[in-house]
């Protein structure tokens, strides 16, 4: 596909309100250690069918990134996991209208689309996407190899960075 066209996605996600920037997927990171900081530091984890355990281990992740070349890399500043994830997936919706069959988005924390996640069958697959950490990716790592300048928070009270991912081609 014409590179026209990831730029258009990352128009329509500026018009949303996110930064928004084509990246190599080969710059994306993963690590095994990633999930843990959602076992153990979440109260998301195992609620969800978008979280771990029910999410891509860090190596099926790995593979799945290794079948994509390009992305489109967004980011939020002061607003909700809610907002990010709103807009990774109607930009999936977009991508794929575009041409980009294989279009796929990862979100950023747990999914908030029912109050309780059936735990046996997603309610909302159309919106329901995992979050990029829950996947094993270093969000950081990825965040800092794609010239976003990213550094954890100094306490509850600090403005949040919420990143989602679209996998394009």
């Amino acid at each position: 596909m014409p590179v026209n066209k990831l730029a258009e996605l990352c128009k329509k996600a500026r018009a949303w309100g996110a930064e928004a920037k084509v990246i190599r997927v080969s710059t994306v990171k993963t690590g095994d250690w990633v999930r843990y900081k959602c076992q153990f530091g979440c109260s998301g984890y195992a609620e969800s069918l978008t979280c771990p355990p029910y999410s891509p281990s860090s190596g099926e992740t790995r593979g799945i990134l290794d079948s994509y070349k390009k992305g489109v890399f967004i980011h939020l500043t002061n607003h909700s996991k809610k907002d990010i994830s709103d807009i990774i997936v109607k930009l999936e919706k977009e991508a794929f209208f575009a041409g980009y069959y294989k279009a796929f988005a990862l979100g950023a924390g747990p999914c908030r689309l029912c109050a309780k996640c059936n735990l046996k069958a997603c309610r909302h697959p159309e919106g329901a996407r995992p979050a990029m950490e829950a996947c094993g990716i270093d969000v950081y790592a990825t965040a800092r190899n794609n010239g976003f300048k990213i550094h954890t928070i100094d306490s509850c009270r600090s403005p949040a960075n919420y990143f989602a991912l679209l996998l394009v081609e």
